[in-house]
């Protein structure tokens, strides 16, 4: 989930910076430490990646754009390190193959922890001294603790990948509980139409793909006050959802009798019960809790058999601070219809961080909100996630909309 480039126009005082610093890093190993080394070094599928590689690309970030150009006489921890753990930033060289990851037994996962603390020393000594004399290194340091937080999400949806795929159903998370959902009944709000603003409003940090804020026209329509639930879900596998090609988009039909789908992901029925994988095991699927892992392709299979549509993401963004619509973070993602492309007057960043974002504005759908694995005070509004329409294991769901 890699979507940022450069946006903060305030850095934060340095002693609010170190206080950040040294509480997003902590979060990354506090989620990685029920894992043994054996886990962290797993990667179940090319789209992900294995934790112990999280927790030293997160790192590489910070030595590779801060502490390199900024740290007088900074002697990085391993210089094989750079080729190891760089994502895709070309203007930084050459990188390890993305699906290969998983055969990098060596360096352990102990090695990895050094790194980190080589590098968290080397930082919170030069952090008093960026905002007084850098802004825009204090801004890349903010940059680089929202990509952390990113990739903490993705740990935990990576993670989560691999021991689904494990006959013991493992615990990502022990003794986790998924969060409570609003109550009562879903409705739908009315929104009249118009020229709304649509992008961050400039206060504090937002990434690149965000900006810059623009108007957008929409017309009349209706949102749903809550998200999709499991037991909605359920009414239509059993109503031939699965099996119904008017429902799809052809590309999605394809994808349904090429893999087989039949249920959201993680979904397993035995004995007339659903059951469900999530970050506590396996438990009982809750029936009132919103749908989870499901692909865009699914989401707009189930509105068409609803009778409604998934809203834009410029729709979604003018409705989510109505008091009477819930859930907009904190349970899964919501796919919208709107496809990842450039706002008007967008322009990348200039050098690496640039690749951030920008090349990646094709071929994938936008989602809004954020998710249960979304770590708190990383969502706005105006957040765009997005990925390929048919991917499913990161925790997505969706949200109805109507013509009103």
């Amino acid at each position: 989930m890699d979507v940022a480039a450069l946006r903060a126009d305030q850095p934060a005082g340095s002693h609010d910076l170190a206080r950040r610093f040294a509480t997003v890093r902590a979060h990354t190993d506090d989620l990685a430490a029920a894992l043994s080394a054996e886990d962290q070094c797993v990667q179940s599928m090319p789209d992900a990646s294995p934790a112990k590689w999280h927790r030293a690309h997160t790192t590489w970030f910070f030595e590779q754009f801060i502490l390199r150009s900024h740290a007088a006489g900074y002697v990085p921890f391993d210089p094989a390190f750079a080729y190891l753990f760089n994502s895709y930033y070309e203007a930084v060289g050459a990188r390890h193959p993305r699906p290969m990851r998983g055969m990098l037994t060596r360096p352990s996962s102990e090695d990895v922890t050094r790194y980190r603390r080589h590098v968290d020393a080397a930082m919170m000594a030069l952090l008093p001294l960026l905002p007084e004399m850098d802004a825009a290194a204090a801004a890349l340091v903010e940059l680089g603790l929202h990509h952390e937080q990113q990739h903490q999400e993705l740990l935990l949806t990576d993670m989560l990948h691999a021991f689904a795929q494990n006959p013991l159903l493992p615990a990502v998370l022990p003794g986790w509980r998924a969060p409570a959902g609003a109550e009562g009944p879903t409705g739908f709000v009315r929104f009249s139409g118009g020229i709304v603003g649509i992008g961050h409003d400039g206060e504090g940090f937002c990434f690149d793909n965000e900006t810059p804020r623009h108007r957008a026209l929409l017309h009349d329509y209706m949102m749903a006050t809550r998200l999709v639930r499991n037991h909605d879900w359920v009414d239509f596998i059993r109503d031939g959802g699965y099996r119904t090609a008017t429902l799809w988009m052809s590309d999605g039909w394809a994808q349904v009798q090429a893999q087989g789908w039949s249920a959201p992901l993680y979904w397993q029925e035995r004995d007339g019960r659903w059951w469900q994988m999530g970050l506590g095991g396996q438990v009982l699927l809750d029936p009132d809790a919103p749908v989870c892992h499901i692909n865009w392709y699914e989401a707009d299979a189930f509105a068409r058999w609803a009778g409604a549509r998934l809203p834009s993401e410029a729709e979604w963004e003018a409705a989510s601070v109505h008091p009477h619509i819930h859930e907009t973070t904190g349970h899964v993602w919501q796919w919208t219809s709107s496809a990842y492309s450039p706002y008007p007057g967008y322009r990348a960043a200039p050098g690496a961080v640039g690749e951030y974002n920008g090349k990646f504005m094709v071929n994938q759908m936008v989602l809004r909100g954020g998710s249960l694995a979304t770590p708190p005070g990383h969502t706005r509004p105006s957040y765009r996630n997005f990925f390929h329409p048919d991917k499913r294991w990161q925790f997505s769901g969706l949200r109805l909309a109507r013509d009103a």
